[in-house]
C-alpha cells in the first residue's frame, strides 16, 4: 500500500496553521502560504485570525468580523486554504499555545506546522508556554527576503516587499493598494472605509 493511501485511511494530514491579525490580509500572506503548501507537501493551510495578538495589542485597526470577511474573500476558490475563527470566538489575547492545543484535540492524528513571519523570531522564545508549544508543532518561518535571519526552523523565502502597515498607510494617504491585496479585499476595505486614519 502506498504511503499516500495509508495516510488517507488513518486520517493523517499535514496541516499548516497560519495565525496573525491579517489587518488586512494581503498578497504576500497568500504567496508565502502557497509556497509553504507546495514545498512542505502540506494538505491544507488553516488561516487563524487573532482576536488581539499578545504581541501587537494596539495595532489592530479593523474589527475581528471585518478581518474575517476579508480573509474569507481572499481565499475564496482555494481548495487547500481555509480559515478557523477559534481565536476570535474566545476571549483575547490570542495565544498560539491555546490554539494549537484545541486543534490537536480536534485532530489528534494530524501533523501540524505553525507558520510564522520572520519578524516573530527575535521574541519567539517569550511566547506563552513556548517550550511546550515547540513540542506540539513544527515551526516554519515565512521570510519575505528583507534582511537576514538566523533560524534552525525550516524557512520558506520569497522576496516580497509588501506589509499590512504599508497598506494601511497607503489607504490613509489616499494612494492605491491595487495588486497589493486581492481585488475582493480591496473592495471590502473601500466599502467599510477602513484605515482612513494614519497608521504607524
Amino acid at each position: 500500500m502506498q504511503a499516500g493511501s495509508l495516510r488517507y485511511l488513518v486520517g493523517l494530514k499535514k496541516i499548516g496553521v497560519y495565525g496573525g491579525t491579517f489587518d488586512p490580509i494581503h498578497c504576500a500572506h497568500l504567496i508565502l502560504a502557497r509556497e509553504a503548501l507546495e514545498k512542505l507537501g502540506l494538505d491544507e493551510i488553516v488561516f487563524v485570525p487573532a482576536a488581539i495578538s499578545p504581541h501587537k495589542p494596539t495595532q489592530t485597526s479593523a474589527g475581528a468580523s471585518t478581518r474575517v470577511e476579508m480573509l474569507r474573500a481572499a481565499i475564496a476558490g482555494e481548495a487547500q486554504f481555509c480559515f478557523d475563527e477559534l481565536e476570535v470566538n474566545r476571549p483575547p489575547p490570542s495565544y498560539t499555545f491555546d490554539t494549537m492545543t484545541e486543534l490537536k484535540q480536534r485532530h489528534p492524528h494530524d501533523q501540524f506546522y505553525c507558520l510564522i513571519g520572520s519578524d516573530n523570531l527575535p521574541r519567539l522564545d517569550t511566547w506563552h508556554r513556548f517550550p511546550e508549544l515547540r513540542e506540539m508543532t513544527q515551526f516554519v518561518v515565512l521570510h519575505r527576503g528583507v534582511g537576514e535571519i538566523r533560524s534552525d526552523f525550516p524557512t520558506i523565502m520569497r522576496h516580497i516587499d509588501i506589509s499590512a502597515t504599508e497598506i494601511r498607510k497607503r489607504v490613509a494617504s489616499g494612494r492605491s493598494i491595487r495588486y497589493l491585496v486581492p481585488p475582493a479585499v480591496e473592495e471590502i476595505i473601500a466599502h467599510h472605509q477602513l484605515y482612513r486614519e494614519p497608521s504607524t
